[in-house]
Order: structure tokens, then sequence, then C-alpha cells
């Protein structure tokens, strides 16, 4: 469930996965994107949007994009958080269900 504010009644939360294609250049340009998620979905929508996880894809060239989880009131809200994170967004697609064969695996060290 989202977090009750005044004068805002309560709204169930779903999941969703968002697909950005080719969204940044570098993987330092998606920290600098990741960083703004996390603030606005921290500050400015905490009962609307949260971020769970994300995945890097690997677009060569170079690029890379991002499948990320989200929890969120709607899809709408999802899309509104990235208007306000200067996030690309190319589809947003709701989670039916979740099957763990295997917890996602360690990242290997550096």
């Amino acid at each position: 469930m989202s977090r009750w504010r005044p004068g805002r009644s309560v709204r169930r939360m779903k999941l969703y996965a968002i697909l950005r294609r080719s969204g940044w250049r570098s993987g330092d340009e998606l920290g600098e994107a990741a960083a703004r998620s996390t603030r606005v979905g921290n500050e400015d929508m905490p009962g609307d949007v949260r971020w769970i996880r994300s995945y890097v894809l690997d677009e060569g060239g170079g690029s890379v994009g991002t499948v990320c989880i989200y929890e969120a009131t709607s899809p709408e809200d999802l899309r509104r958080h990235a208007t306000l994170a200067d996030l690309p967004v190319d589809e947003i697609i709701a989670v039916a269900d979740t099957v763990i064969v295997r917890p996602d695996p360690q990242p290997a060290a550096t």
C-alpha cells in the first residue's frame, strides 16, 4: 500500500516493468539518471512510485538501456515520475505474476 498523506486517499500499488532502450551513452550517465530517479521517487512521489530494481542492458556501441521494476499506483504516475526525473520510457508493462526459479546472481567482483 502507498503511504497515507493528508488530503489524499490511499491508493494500492501494482508492479510494473519499464523498458528503456539505449537510454544512456555510458554507465556514468546512467548513474546520474539513477540518482534523479531516486530523488524524485523518494521526495516528490513517495506514495505513488517505488523503484525496486533494474537490470542494465548492453545495447552495443557503449550505450546501455534498462529493464526497471517499479511499484506504482498507475502507469500515468510512472510516466510523471519519468518526466520529473528526465528518464526515457519506451514501454510500461503491468506484471501479472512473479516466478522465481533462482535468486538474482551476485554481481561479479571488479
